[in-house]
């Protein structure tokens, strides 16, 4: 898999644990290098937490990407947005997840663990990974942002 980033941060919430175990495990096989921040196992936590913690790490360019994973998706892309440079769009299937990178330049995907199953979730993280932005009128508006 030809990714455009280098670097990947990945973090959810107690509803988004088991999924972004298995989204890591993907991207290790593929060799790809990940930073997991949390949390460590299903236990109950509160997702803003982690959602700064990604957030902060793609604003300070330690990371060049992120994966939050939460229930639904949007809570963790709530918090996300709340920092300013971070675009974290939350993806439900192939063409809003390509869309979210050509038009949007999202830097960070977030996933609902109660609603994408487990294939669709990798394939969601493929598209995210390998879709350019489009810039042009694009970066117009997202310079507006």
């Amino acid at each position: 898999m030809k990714i455009l980033s280098k670097k990947i941060c990945i973090a959810s919430d107690h509803a988004g644990f088991y999924l972004k175990e298995i989204i890591k495990d993907y991207l290790i096989s593929k060799n790809i290098s990940i930073i997991d921040l949390g949390p460590s196992n299903g236990d109950s936590v509160d997702y803003p937490i982690f959602a700064q913690k990604v957030s902060k790490r793609v604003k300070t360019k330690k990371s060049d990407m992120g994966i939050l994973i939460c229930g639904s998706g949007t809570g963790m892309s709530i918090s996300a947005n709340k920092i300013k440079g971070i675009r974290a769009a939350v993806c439900y299937n192939i063409k809003s997840t390509r869309l979210s990178r050509e038009h949007n330049n999202a830097n960070i995907i977030c996933l609902g663990a109660r609603f994408t199953k487990k294939i669709e979730a990798l394939k969601l993280i493929n598209v995210f990974l390998k879709t350019k932005f489009e810039a042009g009128r694009h970066l117009r508006r997202i310079n507006k942002i």
